[in-house]
C-alpha cells in the first residue's frame, strides 16, 4: 500500500469512528504529515480522493470537515423530518433518484465509475451499521452529484438529510440482513453498470428496482 492509501484509509477510520472534535474538522495537510510519517504530497492526494466522494469538504480559511458542507436544504429538513413519514420519503426518493441515474448516465466519466465502484465495495465490505450508512449514503450522494443538476441535487440533498435522522438510520439498520446486503450491492452494481454504459433508461429502470426493493424491506420491519 503506498503512502497516499495509507493515509487515505488512516483518514477513513478516523472519520468512520467519530474521532474528531464537535464540528468534525479534521487536522490540517501538516498536521497530518507529522503525525503519520509522511509527505505532504500523499495527504494532499489521500485528501483529494475522499473530497471527489463527498467523504469531507473544504471552507476556505477555516479548514477541511468530515462529511457534507451544510447548506440551506438541512433547516428545511430539520422542520420537515417531525412531519413526514417513511412513506412520504420513498415518494419522493423514487421520483427524485431514477431520473438523477438516468442524468447521471449521460455525465459520468470514467473516474466517476471508478469512484462509484469502489463505494459499493466500500458498502458491501463495511462491518458495522454507521459504515454501512457512512458508504451506502456517499454512493447516491456521488450518484446525485454526477447528474450535475443543480435543482434535482437541491431536493436529493434535503430528502438525504431527512433519512438522516437518527430514528430513520436505526430503521434502516433494522430492515438490514446479511442477504439484503448482497442483494443492494447486485443493484448497486446494476445500476452502476448501466450508467457506465451510458443508458439512461437502464440506469433509471435499476435504480427504481434498487429503491422498491429497499421500500419492501422497510414496510417488513414497520408492518410484521
Amino acid at each position: 500500500m503506498d503512502s497516499a492509501n495509507t493515509v487515505r484509509a488512516r483518514l477513513q477510520a478516523v472519520i468512520e469512528r467519530g474521532r474528531l472534535p464537535a464540528d468534525g474538522r479534521l487536522p490540517t495537510e501538516r498536521e497530518l504529515s507529522e503525525s503519520m510519517g509522511v509527505g505532504r504530497r500523499a495527504v494532499r492526494v489521500a485528501m483529494e480522493s475522499l473530497l471527489a466522494e463527498g467523504l469531507i469538504w473544504r471552507k476556505q480559511g477555516k479548514g477541511t470537515f468530515a462529511g457534507q458542507p451544510p447548506d440551506k436544504t438541512q433547516a428545511l429538513a430539520a422542520e420537515i423530518v417531525g412531519e413526514t413519514n417513511f412513506a412520504e420519503v420513498m415518494e419522493a426518493r423514487l421520483c427524485i433518484e431514477p431520473t438523477l441515474a438516468a442524468l447521471a448516465a449521460r455525465h459520468a466519466l470514467p473516474a466517476d465509475i471508478e469512484r462509484l465502484r469502489n463505494l459499493a465495495h466500500r458498502t458491501v465490505h463495511a462491518t458495522d451499521p454507521d459504515s454501512i450508512e457512512l458508504w451506502d449514503g456517499a454512493l447516491h450522494r456521488l450518484i446525485a452529484r454526477t447528474a450535475r443538476n443543480k435543482p434535482l441535487f437541491t431536493a436529493f440533498s434535503m430528502i438525504d438529510e431527512i433519512r438522516g435522522n437518527e430514528a430513520w438510520r436505526g430503521l434502516r439498520s433494522k430492515a438490514r440482513s446479511l442477504e439484503t446486503l448482497k442483494i443492494s450491492d447486485t443493484e448497486h452494481h446494476a445500476i452502476i453498470a448501466q450508467i457506465e454504459a451510458g443508458n439512461p433508461d437502464g440506469a433509471q429502470t435499476a435504480m427504481h428496482n434498487h429503491l422498491t426493493t429497499l421500500a419492501t424491506n422497510l414496510k417488513r420491519i414497520l408492518n410484521p
